[in-house]
């Protein structure tokens, strides 16, 4: 996920996930009219501004929508749950629809091996990459390829 900012009233603004079967989600979300915190240094991370979501996100309700449909009450794994979590909490409880899926802690699925060699794996994935852009769909493929390459590294 990418958000607004860092702090607690930072509130989510794009979601990116990649399934096991290669497809890929990606949305922006339209902020809420009382959501109004935005945080310059955040923005230059991930290069979206307020005014390019509030002319091409999405309704709220809606990517809440389609991600249920997309994740069909599958468990998601991310690296960063502590804050994606409490942004997806936020996001569903705004738009008053119920999660079908469940986001755990990538931690829960990861073996020691893995987690080892989890950040140097990463680095060299990220440090090949063509692309430059923080996203969520592409910090997605980020995460998935790192999963892939630890578990071949600890088999």
């Amino acid at each position: 996920m990418e958000a607004s900012g860092f702090g607690a009233s930072s509130y989510p603004i794009e979601i990116g996930v990649k399934r096991s079967d290669g497809e890929r989600f990606c949305m922006l979300i339209k902020p809420y009219d009382d959501w109004k915190h935005w945080d310059n240094s955040a923005e230059a991370l991930h290069g979206i501004s307020r005014e390019h979501l509030l002319r091409f996100g999405s309704d709220g309700g809606v990517v809440c929508d389609r991600l249920n449909g997309f994740l069909n009450a599958q468990t998601a794994y991310s690296d960063g749950w502590v804050v994606d979590n409490p942004w997806l909490i936020q996001l569903f409880a705004r738009a008053g629809r119920m999660m079908t899926f469940r986001l755990s802690a990538l931690e829960h699925v990861l073996s020691e091996a893995q987690m080892k060699s989890w950040h140097k794996v990463k680095s060299d994935l990220y440090s090949r990459q063509s692309r430059s852009r923080h996203r969520a769909s592409v910090d997605a493929e980020l995460i998935q390829q790192t999963f892939l390459q630890t578990s071949l590294a600890s088999s």
